[in-house]
């Protein structure tokens, strides 16, 4: 059998995996090419994917002309520390952290870095002035106000927030004051959510005649349920944290200004909270999100596979060496 004919034989066939198995292997590639056992046609499948977004040209997404039509405004800013913690604050402290079009033009630029960050664990997002994000600006919204430049606008951010959801970095949000809108959308695209005593994330979008457009409907239902779901949509509910805790949207709560001494500032206790779950070489904490990522989006005999896949990547590793050496396996 030659070589091109069990390409285009391996190539037709991963087209019909459905989308969000074609995504994950997307997510998967970097590692998965390093690995011997993804040799011939896998491998050349892997660099022939194309980045693990939900929407491309085809879809009538066009990225050059959402960069050309941003609204000026705020930043989001990124830091890469040598914890292997990387931190993304929502900077537009003027408008309680609301998002611009530039401001969603440079999260894209920032998850693409932190995709490409090979030393990465662990992500804290969180916003500026000690309040987490208010969605939209609504001077962003009335320059696109039309239908289609909202598709579009709706597009790029629901690439966006999933491609930030996929990183294979455990994610974190530091929620402190309000995130509305837009915001409380944001937060469902990490991991975790912890929330400072006297914050509120609420879905406000009904109020503004909308639903949820970045992706947030689909990823609250995998958080908290269907039920709960149309609760916090249906009726607009506010979220504090004892309510964020008994629905699971909250995760951790953190401690307020009345604590004793020690308890360290949000950013620290976010630190601290989500350093227990990265302990260890960033290949394995890695894997780890990859597992639980295809576990999440992927049918049981699929999942099994890509599981297979990224065990492969780290069997034998020099952290798996290692181990056995020290035979730490039940430390």
């Amino acid at each position: 059998m030659s070589s091109s004919f069990q390409r285009d034989g391996f190539q037709s066939n991963t087209a019909r995996l459905p989308l969000s198995s074609r995504m994950v292997l997307c997510a998967l590639r970097p590692q998965l090419l390093k690995s011997s056992r993804c040799a011939g046609a896998w491998g050349r499948l892997l660099q022939r994917q194309s980045s693990g977004s939900v929407y491309s040209n085809i879809h009538g997404l066009n990225q050059e002309e959402i960069r050309e039509k941003a609204f000026p405004g705020g930043s989001i800013d990124l830091h890469k520390h040598d914890s292997g913690i990387a931190v993304l604050t929502i900077n537009n402290p003027s408008r309680m952290n609301a998002f611009s079009g530039s401001m969603m033009v440079d999260l894209e630029e920032q998850v693409s870095q932190l995709e490409n960050w090979t030393d990465g664990k662990g992500l804290i997002v969180q916003g500026a002035a000690e309040t987490f994000c208010s969605g939209s600006d609504l001077n962003a919204v009335r320059a696109i106000s039309n239908p289609q430049d909202g598709m579009k606008m709706c597009m790029f951010m629901q690439n966006t927030l999933t491609r930030l959801l996929r990183l294979p970095l455990i994610s974190v949000a530091l929620v402190e004051g309000r995130a509305l809108g837009g915001g409380a959308e944001l937060t469902t695209a990490c991991d975790f959510r912890l929330m400072a005593s006297d914050s509120v994330i609420q879905f406000v979008h009904k109020h503004m005649g909308l639903v949820p457009g970045w992706g947030g409907a689909a990823r609250l239902v995998h958080i908290v349920g269907s039920q709960n779901a149309l609760k916090l949509l249906g009726g607009t509910l506010k979220v504090d944290p004892k309510f964020g805790l008994q629905i699971g949207l909250a995760d951790g709560v953190l401690e307020g200004p009345q604590a004793e001494e020690g308890a360290g500032t949000p950013l620290q206790q976010a630190e601290n909270w989500l350093s227990r779950y990265i302990k260890g070489p960033a290949p394995v904490i890695q894997a780890v999100k990859k597992v639980v990522l295809s576990g999440r989006e992927l049918p049981l005999s699929e999942a099994l596979r890509t599981e297979k896949d990224v065990f492969g990547t780290v069997w034998g590793g020099p952290a798996n060496l290692q181990a056995l050496a020290s035979k730490s396996k039940h430390k």
